[in-house]
């Protein structure tokens, strides 16, 4: 595959949209960039199975730039909860370990589209509830956090988002304060993208039909043009945030979830 300028612009333009995104509602960019690198390499003649291999694999190392961003933002105000990120950070090695060295690899790409719109169906589904956990609840002792951490980063790994939509809902279900869990989550962002990146490069080394530019299951010019240009863009985003109507976002941003979900449902069922 050639790095044509138009490759490169649609890559731009994909990070300039999910930087902004992420700054704008707090979300990892993962479920907006996963269906569009699979349909970007797919129409380059990348196989439909190595296709979405390769998008979730590289969606989740543009994770490790973005997150140092985003958590040195939320640091200088105070927001992360260090504690919390300390108990849970050894499961969600473990988890992306589990994920992107073992199952990720024998795992067909149909199966993994599949997995990703049914994940993204859920995550859009949560996004416009609005429920309140018992005030009694907390959260539980290092083995249970250390499991959670398992399930979050296992999670992550197959579906290359950045665990957010797990680990925020899970934090506030045990009563931490959302602003605290948004910032531990971009916390927690760094470890799993870095472990799972990791995973993707060693278990991609023997694959055939990888097109040039690819390390592992990486595909290092969407990594870079990618990373570059929601850096740029996040900052925006949150700007935005304190302008626009939130709420209301939230709701139109549900609705392209479910598009992009129905579009991944399409492409593991025709695989």
């Amino acid at each position: 595959m050639t790095l044509d300028p138009i490759l490169i612009v649609e890559l731009a333009a994909l990070g300039l949209c999910t930087g902004f995104l992420a700054g704008l509602l707090g979300i990892g960019g993962g479920m907006i960039m996963v269906p569009f690198i699979t349909h970007i390499l797919g129409t380059r003649g990348v196989a439909p199975d190595l296709a979405v291999k390769m998008a979730i694999a590289t969606s989740m190392a543009t994770i490790v730039f973005t997150s140092i961003s985003s958590v040195r933002a939320h640091h200088q105000r105070g927001a992360v909860r260090w504690d919390i990120a300390r108990q849970l950070a050894p499961g969600i090695v473990l988890g992306a370990a589990l994920a992107s060295l073992g199952v990720f690899a024998l795992l067909k790409g149909a199966w993994l589209a599949l997995l990703f719109a049914a994940f993204v169906s859920f995550s859009a589904t949560q996004m416009l509830k609005i429920k309140k956990p018992k005030p009694s609840r907390t959260l539980p002792g290092t083995a249970g956090q250390v499991g959670a951490g398992t399930v979050i980063g296992f999670l992550s790994g197959l579906v290359g988002a950045g665990g957010g939509f797990v680990s925020v809902p899970f934090m506030t279900w045990c009563n931490v304060a959302i602003h605290n869990a948004v910032a531990t989550s971009a916390a927690l962002g760094f470890p799993i993208a870095l472990a799972n990146a990791v995973g993707y490069v060693i278990s991609g080394q023997t694959v055939q039909g990888l097109p040039a530019h690819s390390l592992g299951y990486i595909y290092w010019p969407a990594l870079a043009v990618i990373a570059c240009a929601s850096v740029l863009m996040a900052p925006l985003g949150v700007k935005a945030a304190h302008a626009l109507p939130v709420q209301s976002l939230k709701k139109v941003f549900a609705t392209t979830l479910y598009a992009l979900a129905a579009y991944m449902l399409y492409k593991g069922l025709s695989a």
